[in-house]
């Protein structure tokens, strides 16, 4: 079974190698992640916002910013 956001939101906030990951390598990671095109434009939008967040806050800062979008 595909994953979905939710898990990509999860894992983003409790493994910082798979959150850093993601900001290196945001296509490969997403191609695992059955997302729609705007859930991938937020994944995406969201890790632009990171580069000016200080390293310790980035889970917090990534999950908040794609949680909304989870709860709609």
């Amino acid at each position: 079974m595909a994953q979905r956001l939710p898990e990509l939101i999860g894992r983003a906030m409790i493994d910082p190698d798979f959150l850093a990951e993601l900001q290196r390598a945001p296509e490969a990671i997403l191609a695992g992640f059955e997302l729609n095109d705007d859930e991938r434009e937020a994944v995406r939008q969201a890790l632009r916002r990171l580069a000016e967040t200080p390293t310790t806050q980035r889970p917090q800062a990534f999950s908040s910013a794609l949680l909304r979008r989870v709860a709609t």
